[in-house]
């Protein structure tokens, strides 16, 4: 797998995650993701389907209600 870097974005920190990368842990833009110290760094925390189906359900609501969302928000 390619290397993460790790980079300042703004003013914060931030991970570069390559397409590689995003694919094998199953990730994708502004998803949200837990940390686990791992002492041999062989994989991260477990999936939770009950919360990729939640996450599945919220990024359909905003693609079909986008704009409505973002009148809302103003």
């Amino acid at each position: 797998m390619a290397p993460i870097k790790i980079t300042t974005i703004g003013s914060s920190t931030g991970l570069v995650l390559p397409q590689e990368a995003l694919a094998r842990f199953e990730v994708q833009k502004r998803d949200i993701l837990s940390s686990t110290s791992l002492t041999d760094g062989s994989r991260g925390p477990p999936p939770n389907p009950e919360f990729a189906d939640k996450m599945e359900l919220v990024r359909r609501v905003m693609h079909e209600l986008g704009s409505v969302l973002k009148e809302l928000a103003k």
